[in-house]
């Protein structure tokens, strides 16, 4: 698994001091129906080390950058890319490559 980071993104995290992406899986049955989708987000060091130490998340360095996966099971594509989008003055991460 190849995991690359946008210029863009790489751009943004720097502007934020932070170079760990967390990768999680976010749960809501507060309804009818649950839903299960992955939730992306900037941590800090310590938080990517608690993550990795006690949690049990895998760490990929990537230029520079950490991805910390994990332990549960996710498919992963041969090519796993991470990016930011923005809307108006709103940013969002995005991932392609990554489904449950």
């Amino acid at each position: 698994m190849e995991v690359r980071i946008t210029p863009a993104l790489a751009e943004h995290m720097q502007t934020k001091g932070k170079r760990n992406i967390c990768v999680e899986v976010a749960q809501s049955n507060a309804s009818d129906f649950e839903v299960t989708e992955i939730f992306l987000r900037l941590a800090s060091d310590s938080l990517a080390s608690y993550l990795h130490e006690k949690k049990r998340y895998r760490m990929l360095e990537t230029d520079g950058f950490h991805v910390l996966l994990p332990p549960y099971k996710l498919e992963f594509e041969d090519t796993v890319t991470f990016d930011v989008k923005r809307f108006w003055i709103f940013k969002r991460l995005i991932c392609k490559g990554i489904s449950l």
